[in-house]
């Protein structure tokens, strides 16, 4: 009787291991999140500065993060802390757009390959090209009406902050 018992209590306790970490898995399936190598080689004609590299790398990758939120939630909220002027406009009507359609759109997997083409003498500009790889997700409520994997090119101006790079212009441009 007490092997039983002693199996019934591991039993238990796979179950409640399996709540904890296999259930959240599956609730967010192959979500890696946003991939951003970001290349100053070609840069100029100011030097970047080592740990203005991590910063930009860093803020880029979570704008992107920050943009494929507001784009499923349809809420601009994301869009908040990473984005200002021309950009944060543009998104902003898209995510307006799609609250008036009803629809959402998920970014997953994303391959971002950055280079730096262009730092400003004073640092407060740099230009940045983007070839960005992803899978693009359109659902109806929960129905998924759309779904494909694309390379897209963008043009992107960041500028810096009080403590951070925000984008200030994103276009997707048909190449680089």
């Amino acid at each position: 009787m007490s092997g039983y018992i002693h199996s019934l209590h591991s039993m238990r306790l796979v179950i409640c291991l399996a709540l904890i970490f296999v259930i959240p898995l599956a609730a967010f399936p192959d979500e890696p999140g946003v991939a951003v190598h970001l290349d100053i080689s070609k840069a100029g004609p100011r030097k970047v500065e080592t740990e203005t590299e991590r910063r930009i790398a860093a803020d880029y990758r979570l704008a992107w993060d920050n943009l494929a939120q507001a784009l499923a939630s349809g809420t601009s909220a994301p869009l908040d802390a990473l984005f200002v002027g021309p950009a944060r406009e543009w998104l902003q009507q898209s995510v307006s757009s799609q609250q008036r359609s009803g629809l959402s759109t998920r970014y997953s997997n994303q391959r971002h390959q950055v280079r730096a083409i262009f730092y400003s003498p004073e640092g407060d500009v740099i230009e940045l090209q983007d070839t960005a790889e992803y899978q693009t997700q359109i659902m109806d409520g929960q129905k998924q009406i759309h779904d494909e994997r694309r390379t897209h090119n963008f043009v992107v101006l960041m500028t810096p902050a009080a403590d951070r790079w925000v984008i200030r212009q994103l276009f997707e441009v048909p190449q680089l």
